[in-house]
């Protein structure tokens, strides 16, 4: 795992990384969106807390971590890893327009991540984890620049947003070990001390877009 840990965690903590994954390296199935389902993906840094992060909201039927923004066909977990790839750490969002809004789902990504951060989240640095909206249609376009702005205008972070605005041409869906990871394993180190509360900071954002408001809870 490429985690350059500004948090000081121990080798230890990264070899149980690794040993928490699974031997299930085969890509995920790409969902096919149901009747009147929308699709949007973004990349906010490493795919474990913004899956969870999205799962968290109503209207959201499915989100499935993979790789977008590159041009290296079907990639691994470990190319991606080399910051060579051009791609980025990314989710798909499978929703309900009729429920959650692409406006609101961009609310919760920028909450859900530093948009600020250039090639970084926290202890994760490389282009493989730098901040990316990918759009589908001018009008997706229009409304992540008005996002953007919104969020610029806030003051809410001390710096500009450098967070990417591209089309997106396809989206590659990472292994089946990184899929639910953060659900599957909650003690796991760097799950609790860097995935958890960016999952928090998008639920505290989003309060009343929530699934369930039973706050998640930090061992």
């Amino acid at each position: 795992m490429k985690r350059i840990h500004l948090y000081v965690l121990s080798l230890l903590m990264m070899a149980n990384c690794t040993l928490a994954q699974s031997n299930d390296y085969a890509p995920a199935k790409l969902p096919t969106p149901k009747p009147g389902e929308a699709v949007a993906t973004f990349a906010g840094g490493c795919f474990w807390a913004l899956e969870e992060g999205m799962n968290q909201l109503k209207g959201v039927r499915e989100v499935i971590s993979g790789y977008a923004g590159g041009n290296v066909k079907n990639p691994t977990y470990e190319q991606v890893g080399t910051d060579q790839t051009g791609h980025a750490e990314s989710v798909q969002v499978y929703y309900d327009p009729t429920v959650i809004t692409y406006a609101q789902l961009l609310d919760a990504f920028f909450a859900g991540h530093d948009p600020t951060t250039l090639n970084r989240q926290g202890p994760d640095a490389g282009r493989d984890y730098r901040s990316v909206a990918f759009y589908r249609t001018p009008a997706e376009k229009a409304e992540i620049q008005a996002a953007i702005k919104r969020t610029n205008d806030s003051k809410h972070y001390a710096n500009r947003v450098v967070t990417e605005v591209t089309p997106i041409t396809v989206f590659y869906p990472a292994e089946n070990y990184h899929q639910n990871y953060f659900a599957l394993h909650p003690d796991q180190p760097y799950i609790q001390r860097v995935s958890l509360p960016k999952v928090e900071k998008l639920r505290k954002a989003m309060t009343g877009y929530l699934k369930n408001s039973t706050s998640l809870t930090m061992n």
